[in-house]
C-alpha cells in the first residue's frame, strides 16, 4: 500500500502508474480534479488537496489506513518553488517554498512514521532536484531547501533505520516533463533529457525490498549532468 502526492501529472503520475504496475495498492494526493480519474484508472484511492496543506496530508494518510489498514511506502512529489533574483524574492515566497519542498515531508514523516515501525517496515523516498546538488541563481529557494531536505533525510534514518523505516531523496536532473532549452540539454553528458519514467522506476526501486539497505542517501538521476562531489 503506498500514497504518493502531488501524482495528478508528469513524475508524481508516472510513479503512481509503476507502482500500480508493481502490485502496490494506492492513495493518491493532488489539487487538481486528474487525480480522480488516475485514480479510477488504477483502481486508487483519489484525495484532493495540496501537499502544503496539512490537513489534506492528514486526509490522504486516514484514507489509506482506513481502505488499507497500512502503509509501505509513501512518494513525496511536490510542485516547484519561486524562481527570481537572489535577494529580491520575498519572505512569502520563501516560507511558501519552505511549506512545499520541505516541511510536506516533515509533516507526512510524522503522519506515517508511528504506523510504519508498528509495522516493523516502511519506506519513503522525496522528489527532489539536482539543485540540491549543484545549485543555480535561477532556482535559489529550490536550491536552498532542497539541499536542507538532504541533512533531514540523513537525520532521519539516524533515527529510524533500526526500526526498519527508510527515507531517501530522489534527485532529478532535466526531465522531459517541461521544456528543455537546447543549452541545458547540450550540458546532459547522455544527451538528452531523462523521462517521468525513468524516474518513477527508479522511485520503486527506492521504496522497494530490493532497496532494503539503502536510506538517508540523495540519489541523483541525471544523465550525469551534476559531476561535482
Amino acid at each position: 500500500m503506498a500514497i504518493v502526492t502531488a501524482a495528478s501529472r508528469g513524475m508524481g503520475a508516472a510513479c503512481a502508474r509503476e507502482l500500480a504496475r508493481r502490485g502496490y495498492r494506492l492513495a493518491l494526493l493532488a489539487r487538481s480534479a486528474e487525480v480522480e480519474a488516475l485514480a479510477a484508472e488504477l483502481g486508487a484511492v483519489a484525495v484532493r488537496g495540496s501537499v502544503t496543506d496539512a490537513s489534506a496530508l492528514e486526509a490522504v494518510v486516514a484514507a489509506t489506513r482506513d481502505r488499507f489498514g497500512r502503509i509501505d511506502a509513501v512518494v513525496n512529489n511536490t510542485g516547484h518553488a519561486a524562481k527570481g533574483d537572489l535577494l529580491s524574492l520575498s519572505d512569502e515566497e520563501w516560507h511558501a517554498g519552505l511549506d512545499l519542498l520541505l516541511l510536506g515531508v516533515v509533516r507526512m514523516a510524522r503522519l506515517v512514521t508511528p504506523l510504519m515501525v508498528t509495522q516493523g517496515s516502511g519506506a519513503m523516498v522525496n522528489i527532489s532536484s539536482f539543485a540540491a546538488a549543484e545549485p543555480g541563481l535561477g532556482n535559489p529557494v529550490s536550491s536552498t531547501l532542497r539541499a536542507g531536505l538532504g541533512n533531514f533525510v540523513r537525520l532521519y534514518s539516524q533515527r529510524y533505520a533500526s526500526r526498519g523505516v527508510r527515507m531517501n531523496n530522489l534527485l532529478p536532473g532535466w526531465i522531459d516533463t517541461y521544456p528543455v532549452s537546447p543549452d541545458a540539454r547540450a550540458a546532459i553528458p547522455a544527451g538528452r533529457p531523462g523521462t517521468a519514467d525513468e524516474v518513477a522506476r527508479t522511485a520503486a526501486f527506492l521504496v522497494s525490498p530490493e532497496a532494503s539497505y539503502i536510506t538517508g542517501q540523495s540519489l541523483l538521476v541525471d544523465g550525469g549532468l551534476v559531476r561535482a562531489g
